[in-house]
């Protein structure tokens, strides 16, 4: 139930997007285990689950975890951390919920980050059936386009551009941020919308990890540089120094969760 953007979405970014990806905050994991009443029993499914390190996190709040990706350069690397982590309660699958067949309900749902790469409307009809009833999807995301960035931010967004292009290429073809609101989809589907913004928290990069993260992207991937990579990473890194010489950038982040929950 992906989108127009294909197989090839995020080709090439596993090893930067375990490494690079800024952690989500604990409080959206009390948060979590609160609202939901984790407590040891019942299953929790993280669609689009990466590199798998969200969903890790509720091993002890869950009897399984399952996670799903498309990408199997994610799925690989979520089975190497969770030997790494010795989380024996983790199964990860590489494909998409529409040809995942297990029909034990979950009773949370986790699409941090991903939903907006899914056929929204499809995901949330197919996931109904399969959530049990007091459970429900959690949909998380940090993006808040009406919050100010810091000057070092704004400067690297230039260059990014300017060595990637304007447009944001997106597996095969170039994202745009849809135009009905998860809200909206939540709204129109069997489910029960509620929301909720959690505190900010803070980050602090470096001009390693803002590359890092930037190469876990799918606009970002090195591959869209082909042999420019060395010349792209001395362009943003003097600009970054030029701003701040210390080479430490801190950035505020603010967590949103819409909650379609099944009553």
């Amino acid at each position: 139930m992906m989108t127009r953007y294909g197989d090839n979405l995020f080709k090439g970014t596993a090893q930067y997007y375990s490494r690079y990806r800024p952690v989500y905050p604990a409080s959206l994991v009390r948060f979590l285990v609160d609202r939901f009443s984790l407590d040891g029993t019942g299953r929790l499914l993280d669609l689009g689950c990466g590199t798998g390190q969200f969903a890790q996190r509720f091993s002890d709040w869950v009897e399984e975890i399952v996670g799903i990706d498309p990408e199997p350069e994610m799925i690989n690397e979520a089975a190497r951390l969770s030997r790494e982590g010795r989380i024996s309660n983790a199964d990860w699958f590489n494909g998409t919920l529409e040809n995942y067949h297990d029909e034990s309900p979950f009773r949370l749902v986790t699409m941090a980050k991903s939903f907006h790469w899914m056929d929204r409307k499809a995901v949330l009809a197919d996931l109904y059936d399969r959530v049990e009833t007091g459970g429900g999807a959690a949909i998380i995301d940090t993006y808040a386009p009406d919050q100010a960035q810091p000057k070092w931010k704004s400067e690297l967004d230039k260059v990014v551009a300017r060595w990637y292009g304007l447009e944001r290429r997106a597996g095969n073809d170039v994202y745009r941020h849809p135009k009905i609101s998860h809200e909206e989809v939540i709204r129109e589907s069997p489910f029960k919308l509620e929301t909720a913004s959690l505190p900010p928290s803070e980050h602090v990069w470096t001009v390693e990890s803002l590359l890092g993260n930037l190469y876990s992207t799918s606009y970002g991937s090195k591959r869209f540089l082909g042999s420019r990579i060395a010349d792209f990473e001395k362009d943003l890194r003097e600009t970054l120094l030029r701003i701040e010489p210390s080479g430490v950038f801190w950035e505020k982040t603010s967590t949103s969760v819409k909650l379609a929950l099944k009553n």
